[in-house]
């Protein structure tokens, strides 16, 4: 086989003369007033629609792994994918591709033009809250598995947001810290995703970020957006801000910024005809901007007068989204330990243990969150996987030790009233979380009218004992629980972020004992007010709650020995939402609650222990060397069970190589969020990742690109020539030497002959997937394009082509080499 670059991609056209002739004669229709409210969103979701010209209203989304919409419910249920740490997992660009068509299936079914997606930043430290959300520590991966999904998408008809431009890399005072980030930091490390997509996926939109980068808020970086981006790159989409980041008028329309995103009060709109009038803007500026938002509703389809990029007759076939899930899981998965314990035998027992084998969690919390119509558990696909009889399970050490959004054992709907308490209207509520901005409300609900909001409806609680309520938001509740209203009172908070109601620690506010199986009423009522200075009119809070804590030793205890009465051990561990999630970062990389203390207590029980690592980002596993096999599975999406029960039964093998490294936080080279008095230098320059941790001589835990499978590979040959254009052809043959059939990531990497510490010792520069069955070789051929030999010249301010030898090196791993081949350019 042959990899290029390019080889997983539906190449979107450049627009025709057409269809920018049908731009141009749209925007000499509009006035000033009306180009400036194009320009400015309408709600949370959408921009206006202007029938003088036959635009729609434009409608976006936010679709990392499902298209939730415009409304946080689950009326209408969405497809959730595996998180992008996992996606990333598979080093699959053509898969990424077919994930992207499925989502553009999904946004056209709901009425969604535009996907404020893919996030390309990158994990520069293992403690981002938003790590789950990034594909890579490495810029090539991520740029490849990027394209992919941008192409997939945008091959369905539908736009997609690259994000966050740029440096967006931590949550930790996102809104106002000042990145430092030295020009060659930037171009080979940060901008490389960004630079890869646009010029091999052609994006219809770009996220500028809330961070700001060498002491300009992105919404208005003139350098970055105007003359890289759009300058050097030729990128002609619409760059949109990220939520309530656009802060002033004239320096967000002058940095190249678009699209103010939310609505209705913005920078733009009626302060922008006004900057105009007033001689602060020329109005060529904003013709620019407003130019780039109707070419992207005219590749969506929405302009009239204007074919759309992809015509209905050329759209992919269907795609069935929970295949699709499943498929992607048990590819993404990582095992990287394995003594003989994986697949399960047929006929053997099986111990599963674990909190989160029971109550899945299949997705990062934040903006990220959709709602699926199922969610199939690792104890729902075991159970169904193996033969009755011979699975048990025990609940172990819980990760939630502390207040979450009601969900297991609830049924609530939400109740809207005016101030007499007539009921305006009725919404569902997928958990305890009400998160409504703009005109996102019940069907017969309005802001004008809307005086509380009631979280109703039934308890059945699992135990017996005291359960913990809480309430996370701003304002004025009354909680009250079968029958007694334990909480009438208003909270507040000193936090400036906008999203506490959405990211807050809830407060507990009343301790009730219940019993198991034994329904009982809930209500959490909200009186809603509405700031005067609101950028948006938005109503968000969750009602809590937290299980009886039993005694961790007796759940261990019981753990264990489940684990000595079965022939194999399977423990589930994972992370939470007040652990992995926008909005704020990690403090550390260990598992929470007593799970390691569980591990180890099984392990002893049972040499013959599995565990699953639940975790969208690294954690530590303390005890990784005490068990027969370790599998990591990400944040697996809503199919997760099933493909867990695929992969450790040997109906499919664990395709996945991990994207970032793993080890303990107290080795790890780079870790710092937090910024001192604003600023937050990237001291490192350009070395993170694998290039950090080999640069100062460390071992992780499970280095970069590792990854076992079910079978084994015989790396043959390895020979490099050079091709066109300054690159290199890098030739490749490898024998599956294993009894089953098998697909093996082949990773090239690039080093320069003689040492440099200023560049990085080596680094990824092309892989290919290939598959073969028992004793079959397969050749393998990679590309290495002009750029694998540049480096960022700060002195003169471009690209330098490093010629000298360097060292072509073959295998499964950063560090787990197999071939060699010498090139010099």
């Amino acid at each position: 086989m042959t990899e290029t670059p390019q080889a997983s991609q539906v190449s979107q056209a450049p627009d025709d003369k057409a269809r920018e002739a049908a731009v141009e004669a749209a925007l000499g229709k509009l006035d000033l007033d009306a180009k400036a409210r194009l320009l400015a969103g309408q709600d949370m979701w959408s921009l206006p629609e202007l029938p003088e010209i036959g635009l729609r209203s434009l409608v976006m989304s936010d679709g990392p792994i499902g298209v939730r919409g415009t409304r946080w419910t689950a009326d209408d249920p969405s497809v959730a994918l595996p998180s992008p740490t996992a996606l990333a997992a598979t080093w699959d660009p053509e898969l990424a591709h077919r994930a992207g068509v499925l989502l553009a299936q999904e946004a056209r079914r709901k009425g969604v033009h535009v996907l404020l997606a893919p996030t390309v930043n990158l994990h520069r430290s293992p403690l981002g809250g938003r790590h789950f959300e990034a594909y890579s520590e490495d810029p090539y991966l991520t740029g490849r598995i990027g394209a992919g999904y941008v192409n997939g998408v945008q091959s369905g008809g539908v736009g997609t947001t690259v994000k966050h431009f740029v440096a967006n890399d931590a949550e930790t005072d996102r809104f106002t810290v000042d990145n430092l980030v030295s020009e060659r930091a930037l171009r080979e490390l940060y901008l490389a995703p960004f630079e890869a997509i646009v010029e091999n996926a052609h994006p219809w939109g770009i996220m500028t970020a809330y961070n700001t980068v060498n002491g300009t808020t992105m919404s208005e970086h003139r350098y970055l957006v105007n003359e890289v981006l759009r300058g050097e790159w030729g990128f002609d989409g619409y760059n949109v801000s990220d939520w309530m980041a656009a802060r002033s008028t004239t320096g967000a329309i002058e940095g190249g910024l678009d699209v103010a995103m939310p609505g209705p009060r913005t920078v733009y709109g009626a302060p922008l005809a006004q900057a105009v009038r007033d001689g602060d803007v020329p109005e060529a500026t904003l013709d620019g901007a407003v130019r780039n938002v109707l070419r992207l509703a005219a590749r969506v389809g929405i302009l009239a007068g204007a074919e759309p990029a992809v015509a209905d007759t050329d759209l992919p076939a269907p795609v069935d989204g929970e295949a699709l899930a499943r498929e992607i899981a048990h590819r993404s998965f990582v095992l990287v330990r394995n003594q003989g314990a994986l697949p399960l035998p047929e006929g053997r027992t099986v111990a599963l243990i674990g909190a989160a084998a029971r109550d899945a969690r299949v997705l990062g919390g934040g903006s990220a969150t959709v709602f699926p119509a199922r969610v199939v558990s690792p104890l729902d696909g075991l159970t169904a996987a193996l033969p009755e009889g011979t699975l048990t399970y025990a609940v172990g050490a819980d990760p939630n030790t502390e207040l979450a959004v009601a969900d297991q054992g609830f049924a609530l709907r939400a109740v809207c009233r005016d101030s007499a308490g007539t009921v305006l209207g009725t919404g569902s509520a997928p958990s305890g979380q009400i998160n409504w901005m703009g005109a996102d409300l019940p069907d017969g609900v309005t802001h004008d009218r809307l005086h509380s909001v009631e979280l109703t409806g039934t308890f059945t609680p699992r135990d017996t004992g005291p359960h913990t309520f809480g309430i996370k938001g701003l304002g004025a509740f009354a909680l009250t629980v079968d029958g007694t209203t334990y909480y009438d009172d208003v909270q507040t908070t000193d936090s400036d972020d906008p999203f506490i109601s959405f990211f807050g620690d809830p407060e507990p506010r009343a301790e009730v004992p219940l019993t198991a199986d034994t329904p009982v009423e809930v209500s959490l009522t909200y009186a809603v007010t509405f700031p005067d200075d609101a950028a948006m009119k938005s109503i968000g809070f969750s009602l809590c709650h937290q299980e009886p804590q039993r005694d961790p030793d007796e759940l261990i205890a019981e753990a264990a020995e489940a684990a000595r009465a079965a022939d194999t051990a399977v423990v589930v561990v994972a992370t939470t939402d007040r652990v992995e999630s926008e909005g704020f970062d990690r403090t550390d990389l260990r598992l929470p609650g007593r799970q390691d203390d569980l591990v180890r207590a099984v392990a002893a029980a049972n040499p013959n222990t599995v565990v699953v690592v639940n975790s969208g980002s690294p954690v530590e596993l303390p005890w990784r060397d005490e068990v027969a096999a370790v599998l990591l599975s990400w944040f697996p999406g809503q199919e997760g069970g099933a493909a867990l029960a695929d992969v450790l039964t040997g109906d499919r093998e664990p395709g996945g190589r991990l994207p970032t490294t793993w080890g303990a936080l107290a080795d790890a080279p780079v870790t710092r969020v937090t910024p001192t008095d604003g600023e937050l230098p990237y001291t490192e320059g350009v070395f993170i990742g694998y290039r950090a941790w080999e640069k100062e001589g460390r071992s992780p835990s499970y280095p970069f690109g590792h990854g076992l499978g079910y079978t084994d590979w015989t790396y043959e040959t390895a020979e490099a020539a050079r091709s066109r254009a300054d690159g290199v052809t890098v030739t490749v043959r490898v024998t599956n030497s294993g009894a089953r059939a098998g697909r093996e990531v082949v990773q090239v990497y690039l080093a320069p002959t003689v040492p440099d510490p200023d560049r990085p010792a080596r680094r990824l520069a092309a892989f290919a997937g290939i598959e073969a069955g028992p004793g079959e070789t397969v050749e393998a051929v990679l590309e290495l394009p002009r750029r694998a030999f540049e480096i960022w010249d700060e002195s003169a301010n471009g690209w330098a082509f490093v010629k000298g030898s360097y060292e072509i090196q073959v295998g499964r791993s950063i560090t787990d080499r197999r071939l060699t081949a010498p090139i010099t350019v």
